[in-house]
């Protein structure tokens, strides 16, 4: 039954998003762009708890009333009426405290952030790099499904097809809160273009997926970073081996390097080498918060351990299984078309439940 203790925590942070609204119409706080997003991320954090609060306010509401109906009214009409309120709302109650209960945990600040991709083939030469192709080709067809926007960054073709490595940016809402769950060992069983024999072998990709680093997030010295041009290589026209529009940039202390080669400017290219350059070395301390989590919790659902084979794709028995939540489905064409949002749902549910026992 309803618990009144929830909805004093949800009061409690109603006078922090009013003072949040405030705040965001404040000409003063509007010309500090660093401060301004800070607070406006926080009040959008707020925004979905304060809602769902009011709505459950609202239910409690209903509730006492169609009960207090029952206690005091003698036409029967009325009586049935509230009688069928009552259960009505009994039903929904405890589904709405434990969306509250979920919304009162903190989220990962990243969740709302862009992504970036990165899919490598492992094990399996020629046939790995046509599975990384097959991968990017599935998300490719998910991220156009969602309405996101795909921005390659760089990548290396492998000798058979497929890729060696690609780097790309996904742009949307909630991106890394969707695709956090795909980072790890992608495994695949089916007989490769290459097999002669017909016989099946074992090949594996590897998909890492890091927040982007806001502007605000880190702040870079140029002092650390040495910039490298060269030629770009790959599909791009006649400027391709022609033109010095690819850039390199290593960040010296740390030994990290990225580089970018999509754009035909060098301008463009170096802003998203940048850019990824940025991220990379904010995920180096946001590792150690995954591993904090990892360490807590007993499941792989959302951890900095991207070593973990995390998903087989089988393609003589048409079969997708998720190791982590031992989840499989039988319908491989499909899911390889970019029909992967049934098994992240699953993956969310599972770290919810996570989420919320730990809490407790």
């Amino acid at each position: 039954m309803a618990e009144n203790s929830l909805l004093e925590k949800v009061m409690d942070l109603k006078d922090k998003y009013e003072e949040l609204q405030r705040q965001l119409s404040d000409p003063e706080v509007i010309s500090d762009m660093k401060k301004y997003v800070q607070l406006n991320k926080e009040y959008k954090e707020l925004d979905p708890i304060i809602r769902t609060g009011m709505e459950y306010s609202k239910m409690l509401e209903e509730y006492e009333s169609a009960k207090a109906i029952l206690a005091e009214e003698k036409d029967e009409e009325l009586r049935d009426m509230a009688k069928e309120e009552v259960a009505d709302i009994e039903q929904r109650i405890p589904d709405m405290e434990e969306k509250i209960k979920l919304l009162l945990i903190p989220a990962d600040p990243q969740d709302s952030k862009n992504a970036i991709l990165e899919i490598r083939g492992g094990t399996g030469g020629d046939e790995a790099a046509i599975f990384a192709g097959d991968l990017f080709r599935m998300y490719s067809k998910y991220v156009e499904k969602k309405g996101w926007k795909l921005e390659v960054t760089n990548q290396s073709e492998g000798a058979a097809g497929g890729f060696k490595e690609i780097v790309c940016k996904i742009s949307g809402d909630h991106v890394y809160g969707t695709l956090k769950y795909e980072s790890g060992v992608h495994r695949v069983q089916r007989v490769p273009q290459t097999e002669t024999q017909g016989r099946v072998h074992t090949s594996a990709a590897s998909v890492a997926v890091l927040p982007e680093a806001d502007e605000f997030d880190i702040e870079l010295n140029m002092n650390d970073i040495r910039k490298d041009t060269f030629c770009s290589s790959g599909p791009g026209g006649q400027s391709v081996n022609t033109t010095y529009s690819a850039i390199r940039l290593t960040h010296i202390p740390s030994g990290i390097v990225v580089q970018c080669q999509d754009e035909k400017s060098q301008l463009k290219n170096f802003d998203k080498a940048l850019a990824e350059l940025r991220t990379r070395l904010y995920n180096m301390e946001y590792e150690k918060y995954l591993n904090e989590i990892s360490a807590k919790r007993k499941t792989m659902v959302s951890t900095g351990d991207r070593s973990a084979k995390i998903r087989t794709y089988n393609y003589p028995q048409s079969r997708v299984t998720d190791h982590r939540i031992n989840y499989t489905m039988y319908n491989l064409p499909v899911f390889m078309d970019g029909e992967i949002q049934e098994v992240i749902d699953q993956l969310q549910i599972a770290e919810n439940a996570e989420r919320l026992k730990a809490a407790e």
